[in-house]
């Protein structure tokens, strides 16, 4: 039997929170949530944009379009990330230390906090899983993960996958709670490498590995249609030239 790559894992891992989105955004540096929400779409139907794409099945006319889109309601799930992410959701994209004086500083927000508010699904990933990545409390906040009540929010964080587990984000409680392990992975492994305190089940489960048909889909239509956008990542991955 095949050896199931951690990046399939993730594809249908992600996938598995796409449910109910006929239509699905994907920004520049996404490659697996690229695959992810590909994968969704041919379960389900639907339509996916992914910025960078030259495919006509996936083109878009970049963020200008997407931010349109999602100021109309018209965009069910998109994806984020940050250097720092903390037990609230709350995505750090600035920096490190205290603002403005930071020891380290990163890209900026863009339209991160927009499209964080508008987007009824986003799902936040990061293949580092360690207590740097994923402290307390994140140093500057780029953008919100909660809201204080009455503020007009449709958007907002749904869950968080990264390589080591899953979870889910309550909106009510505003925390996040652990849905599955990625196969290998303790739960002491996760506790160990997570600065936030998140609720979980009795026993939780291992994340489900992908069907056959899905890994075949993976591996064939969708590593073709990933390797125009991130050329590097078919290659590696699937050895698929762009």
């Amino acid at each position: 039997m095949t050896e199931v790559k951690l990046e399939e894992r993730l594809i249908t891992c992600i996938a598995s929170y796409l449910d109910d989105c006929p239509h699905i955004a994907v920004g520049v540096i996404s490659p697996i949530p690229g695959s992810a929400a590909m994968l969704a779409a041919e379960r389900q139907g639907g339509k996916v944009s992914i910025i960078g794409s030259d495919h006509p099945k996936y083109r878009c006319d970049g963020g200008v379009e997407l931010f349109d889109q999602a100021g109309q309601g018209r965009i069910n799930a998109f994806f984020l990330s940050g250097g720092q992410i903390d037990g609230q959701a709350n995505i750090n994209l600035h920096g490190v230390g205290d603002y403005p004086e930071m020891k380290v500083r990163w890209s900026g927000a863009f339209g991160s906090g927009y499209l964080y508010f508008l987007v009824p699904k986003v799902i936040l990933f990061r293949l580092e899983h360690s207590r740097r990545v994923f402290p307390e409390k994140v140093d500057f906040i780029s953008s919100p993960g909660v809201s204080e009540p009455g503020v007009h929010r449709p958007g907002g964080p749904h869950a968080l996958v990264t390589n080591l587990c899953a979870f889910s984000f309550d909106k009510a409680k505003g925390r996040f709670r652990l849905d599955s392990l990625h196969k290998g992975t303790t739960l002491e492994e996760v506790q160990d490498n997570t600065g936030f305190a998140f609720d979980m089940p009795e026993h939780v489960p291992q994340t489900p590995e992908p069907t056959d048909a899905d890994l075949t889909l993976i591996q064939s239509d969708i590593a073709d249609a990933i390797a125009g956008p991130y050329p590097k990542f078919a290659r590696q991955v699937f050895g698929k030239a762009a």
